[in-house]
């Protein structure tokens, strides 16, 4: 999957937090990410064809399971590395946050194991 499928998935997973039965409106996604409509529809069409969301036509955005385990991968790489950036490093919370977006995507399994075994033990 492409870094801005992940971005879509994971705004999509954010965005329905706390919406039990409601969806994702278009719009909603597009403002987020600050894109077009007609970019989040083309995106959300590719992802819709690959298994990770549904929508009716014209109607809201609904991850499938498949897109909850994905997004939910996404979203905890980015708050992790988020707070890694602004706890440990004293990254102010902006940067902390566009940097962790750019990073999330390419960091491998091994790095990220790791990280979170630090945060673990920092923590404590």
């Amino acid at each position: 999957m492409q870094k801005s499928g992940e971005d879509y998935l994971e705004s999509v997973l954010q965005l329905s937090e706390g919406k039990e039965d409601k969806g994702v409106r278009i719009t909603d996604i597009a403002r987020k990410i600050g894109v077009s409509k007609p970019s989040v529809i083309r995106a959300m069409q590719i992802l819709k064809d690959d298994g990770y969301v549904t929508q009716e036509s014209y109607g809201d955005i609904f991850l499938t399971a498949k897109g909850k385990v994905k997004a939910g991968q996404v979203y905890y790489r980015h708050s992790m590395l988020t707070r890694f950036f602004r706890d440990v490093l004293g990254v102010e919370a902006g940067q902390a946050e566009k940097d962790a977006c750019l990073i999330e995507h390419d960091i491998s399994s091994e790095s990220m194991e790791k990280l979170v075994s630090f945060m673990e033990n920092y923590e404590k």
